[in-house]
């Protein structure tokens, strides 16, 4: 079992944001963040994560809860499990009062083959040999941590002779089962070893490059509980600093590249894994706010995922630019060559990504054949249209221009007011759930407040003001009132001043209804009136809070 004081330990080291950012891409919002629920299809965000209260709230589908929560709802996976994966994304290493865990076995096992692969290297004056040729020094190999695994025999002993246990190792990639059941052998033979960290400094796999001529040129670590290389970028925890310092980040397609991009200076530099770039990246890719730069081959295929990256990045409302490397070269080769400077150049004039899809788009099509060029709009319109309404409005000249059309084929200009939300509550809406969110804040102003006010003058909110008064913190319904940036948490004089408007209007209410009702005597009637006219109306307006009294 893992120790309770080990897992508030973790509860304490962790920042919802960040493991939330690491799952699904979340944009600030006022003093918290949003994004589309993943648990319920939805258009508009009403996912909201709070960095001060360390919770989350849907407002479409009411799910809410913690990191640890949410970890196990999106991942299926038990409180345990969700504890051991949080532990292995942040490098924080629990404790267990009896045994240990798969996710601790694997890691320690990743470390220990990787320090195996490092001594290999050495041994190996072909791998060696490459890595020079490549231009590769001997303090980016350290740093790196590059390393060479001979055969799979060699892995098998070595796996044997440390007692590193076989079952761990499969669950760690390192080794995978034959066709027949019968043994295992080793994934990885005769490569150069890249390891592969989590942003936070966790290794988690490894990507290995053939120099026997291998037809698969580059193999990673399958997936496991540890490594989804659709979430990670090689060379993240290493070029993160540089990253959020500079408000930058330079996307390459290769390990070598990372390695010589940072070699020459060039410290933003990762790369995607032997996969094109995915939505699932995007989190990472927000964390930050960087300028986003492509740096891939001119090749056709590097153009081709050039386009892609770069259409899913300026819809997604990222900045930056493309770089496409000329003459089949990739940037590991021309720092190799010393032209560090020329590549800077390449990086300063980066083609913005949104003129750079525009132009690649019409490349395709004969502007000169007439059915060419209204596919080439259309094509064109599909992309501009998925941008945000005052970003497509800039970029339509350009679209018309390049396709040699009028712009109100794009259709009239957007006016910014109709991207605006309506607001739905009206004054005394927001002054009712502004009260209750405060009272949610500070529970300590609740019997000042039912002192002046019953719960039912609360009308709609009535039982939101009962749960309030229960206690029931984790209901969903406070949290999303909690989480709820339109109504403000108020000092205890703002509350004063709300309420005090609050139960004038309550009793000018109260006034009409009196005068109009049948069933109170005359005498009664009377009363009322006087007092409510002559005495708690007039003490009210002069700022004072008159007790409730259930009478009248």
């Amino acid at each position: 079992m893992i120790d309770n004081s080990s897992i508030e330990a973790l509860k304490n080291s962790i920042d919802i944001v960040d493991v939330i950012g690491n799952f699904i891409e979340l944009r600030k919002a006022g003093a918290n963040y949003k994004a589309n629920c993943p648990f319920h299809g939805e258009k508009t965000a009403s996912f909201v994560v709070s960095p001060a209260k360390q919770i989350y709230h849907c407002f479409g589908c009411g799910v809410g809860g913690d990191s640890i929560k949410f970890v196990m709802e999106l991942e299926k996976l038990s409180y345990p499990e969700a504890i051991e994966k949080l532990a292995s994304m942040h490098n924080f290493s629990l404790t267990y009062t009896k045994g240990s865990s798969d996710y601790t076995d694997a890691k320690r096992l990743l470390e220990a083959i990787g320090q195996w692969y490092i001594k290999n290297l050495n041994q190996n004056h072909t791998a060696v040999e490459y890595l020079l040729i490549r231009g590769i020094n001997q303090s980016s190999i350290e740093r790196f941590e590059i390393g060479y695994v001979p055969s799979g025999q060699k892995v098998m002993e070595f796996l044997n002779s440390s007692l590193l246990p076989l079952p761990q190792a499969l669950e760690a990639g390192i080794i995978a089962k034959s066709e027949n059941a019968q043994g295992y052998y080793a994934r990885l033979v005769e490569r150069i070893t890249f390891p592969i960290y989590s942003p936070s400094g966790s290794i988690v796999g490894f990507g290995g490059r053939t120099i026997t001529n291998h037809p698969a040129k580059y193999i990673n670590s399958p997936q496991t509980k540890l490594f989804n290389k659709s979430r990670l970028l090689y060379g993240y925890h290493l070029a993160k600093d540089s990253i959020y310092k500079n408000k930058k980040i330079i996307i390459c397609e290769g390990y070598l590249d990372v390695v010589m991009f940072h070699q020459a200076g060039f410290t933003e530099a990762v790369a995607s894994m032997g996969t094109a770039l995915t939505s699932e990246h995007l989190p990472m890719l927000r964390k930050g706010e960087p300028k986003v730069i492509l740096a891939y081959d001119g090749d056709k295929a590097g153009v081709l995922a050039a386009l892609k990256a770069s259409q899913m990045l300026s819809i997604a409302g990222f900045d930056g630019g493309v770089v496409l490397f000329p003459d089949g070269q990739d940037p590991a080769d021309l720092i190799a060559k010393g032209q560090s400077e020329s590549v800077a150049k390449l990086l300063r004039e980066a083609k913005p990504l949104i003129p750079f899809v525009l132009e690649k788009i019409v490349e395709q099509y004969d502007l000169h054949d007439p059915r060419a060029k209204e596919a080439g709009f259309g094509a064109v319109k599909e992309f501009i249209d998925r941008l945000s309404p005052i970003i497509k409005d800039a970029y339509i000249p350009t679209a018309s221009t390049l396709l040699g059309l009028s712009p109100s084929f794009f259709g009239t200009k957007v006016e910014v007011d109709m991207a605006k939300e309506n607001v739905t509550q009206n004054k005394d809406d927001v002054a009712q759930l502004s009260i209750l969110k405060t009272l949610i804040e500070k529970p300590t102003l609740i019997d000042n407040v039912l002192s002046v006010v019953d719960v039912d003058m609360f009308g709609n909110y009535a039982g939101l003001f009962s749960i309030i008064l229960n206690g029931d913190s984790d209901n969903p319904s406070l949290v999303g009132l909690s989480l709820d940036d339109s109504f403000e948490i108020m000092s205890e004089d703002e509350l004063n001043n709300v309420l005090r408007n609050f139960i004038i209007k309550h009793y000018d209410m109260k006034l009409k209804k009196v005068a109009s009702s049948k069933d109170i005597s005359f005498e009664k009637k009377s009363y009322l009136i006087r007092k409510i006219r002559t005495d708690i109306i007039p003490r009210l307006k002069k700022g004072e809070l008159v007790s409730f009294d259930p009478t009248i």
